[in-house]
């Protein structure tokens, strides 16, 4: 009985498979997009807008200062500059296209442009959480071995860590992206409002089981991976502090001082990502909801950076401030 029930049972898939016929070039998706009530878009346009304008304006602002200050081209300062470039990388993969969905109703994404967005998207997520953890190593030895700091983060280990908390990002994306590669897709409704390396392959004719356990796996490993690292910084930061601050409060302070943004960042991200995945154990949200819960992962932090390392780091904070007078002064 069995068996005959489990073959009646695969011949229907093949059967309903093979009804399916598979897009051919050129591959045009539809994003679902927001629920938007007539006469609303112009204004979800300008808020969008809006956001996007105070991320650009923000990150190139710190970014250009840091640059440009001679006296800020130090490891923390290098390493805050790659954070602010990835936080400009991933709302830039998603806000103009989300800005036309709301002007003009678009829709429509080509198969390239689908591809280019979700690897963008997937790039930013998991670089944010390897540069993260290369400013949790070089804030662990600025307080852990302050006399060895600049013979141990030297000018190409910084450079180094940067270039490899870029290259593990791109290196397990490129292979999760890689296994795209003749994947029939049957359809062509994405049901969100930008493009994902799981929200295309839903649309495939077949099975994708090496994807998905990739893609857990991977997403698994590199947050646990990042927060060990990250736990065992601060452990020993904490440590270090506890038991040098015994005898001068002061080292107490500074070390929570160069610290404190680099936590507040780190836990910033982690709540916007989990609260993405809590919206979706609750299926009575609307989906409206869920998907704006989506894209405050690519706003709010990245909005929120720049304040943050402006407000904890008086140099940074007292560079902006003379550049701005150096600009006023010039323009008068």
């Amino acid at each position: 009985m069995l068996p005959d029930v489990f073959c009646r049972n695969v011949l229907l898939w093949m059967e309903n498979l093979t009804s399916v016929t598979p897009l051919t070039e050129p591959m045009v998706f539809e994003l679902e997009g927001f629920y938007v009530p007539p006469g609303f878009g112009p204004f979800l346009f300008f808020l969008a807008l809006f956001a996007y304008v105070v991320v650009l304006l923000g990150n190139s602002v710190v970014a250009f200062v840091i640059v440009m200050d001679k006296n800020l081209h130090r490891p923390m300062f290098v390493m805050v500059c790659h954070l602010l470039g990835c936080d400009l990388l991933g709302a830039t993969a998603v806000l103009p296209h989300l800005m036309m969905h709301f002007l003009m109703g678009q829709k429509k994404i080509a198969y390239i442009p689908a591809i280019a967005q979700a690897f963008f998207m997937h790039t930013y997520g998991v670089a944010v959480q390897t540069i993260l953890g290369a400013m949790a190593y070089d804030r662990y030895i600025a307080v852990c071995e302050p006399l060895r700091y600049h013979a141990i983060m030297t000018s190409a280990r910084l450079h180094s860590c940067c270039a490899l908390a870029w290259l593990i990002a791109l290196l397990l994306i490129a292979v999760l992206f890689s296994s795209h590669m003749n994947v029939p897709l049957c359809g062509q409704t994405i049901q969100h409002i930008y493009c994902s390396n799981r929200g295309i392959l839903n649309l495939a004719c077949i099975p994708t089981p090496i994807n998905n356990i990739y893609g857990l796996s991977m997403t698994w490993s590199v947050s646990t991976g990042i927060f060990l690292i990250i736990a065992f910084s601060y452990i020993r930061i904490l440590h270090a502090s506890l038991r040098r601050g015994r005898t001068d409060s002061g080292i107490r302070s500074k070390a929570f001082q160069t610290c404190a943004s680099h936590l507040v960042v780190y836990v910033l991200y982690e709540i916007a990502s989990l609260t993405i995945i809590v919206s979706y154990r609750f299926p009575s949200l609307s989906q409206n909801i869920k998907k704006f819960l989506s894209i405050l992962y690519i706003i709010v932090p990245p909005a929120i950076n720049p304040i943050i390392y402006g407000l904890a780091s008086k140099d940074l904070r007292v560079s902006i401030i003379r550049h701005f007078t150096i600009q006023l002064n010039h323009r008068n």
